[in-house]
């Protein structure tokens, strides 16, 4: 983690629960979210910023577009989507991700995933309420 704000990281997503659950991620590797839900908006918020992530699952415009306009700015970009979307995965590589994380890695190792993929430090704590459960009473009987 980072002793103040951390850099900017874009995160385009336009579902209400995925966006909130990116944010959380990039906020718990030490970076700051600037989450933004258009192309316009998107396009403007990338200069400066440490990188982006695109929602593969993006409705608002084309996720693909995003993430060529990122990687043609120089911007490191994350994809994130399904598993099992294996095509689109493999599509937004070709237009310039860096990585792309199905849902379920970014659930289970977020923060450390997306420190690595941003080059920020990787030592992440974990959520307050796994690091909760390894501590206190013991389990009731």
């Amino acid at each position: 983690m980072t002793d103040g704000p951390g850099p900017a990281v874009v995160v385009l997503a336009d579902d209400l629960i995925w966006s909130t659950r990116l944010a959380s991620v990039v906020d718990r590797a030490g970076a700051v979210a600037v989450v933004v839900s258009s192309a316009a908006a998107f396009a403007a918020a990338l200069d400066g910023s440490a990188g982006a992530i695109v929602d593969l699952a993006l409705r608002s415009s084309d996720p693909i577009d995003a993430i060529a306009l990122a990687a043609v700015r120089g911007t490191t970009v994350v994809a994130v989507g399904p598993h099992e979307d294996a095509t689109t995965r493999k599509v937004a590589l070709a237009a310039g991700a860096s990585r792309v994380f199905a849902y379920r890695k970014l659930f289970e190792d977020g923060p450390r995933a997306i420190a690595r993929a941003f080059g920020l430090p990787t030592e992440v704590p974990p959520p307050a309420s796994v690091a909760a459960a390894g501590r206190g009473s013991p389990p009731a009987e």
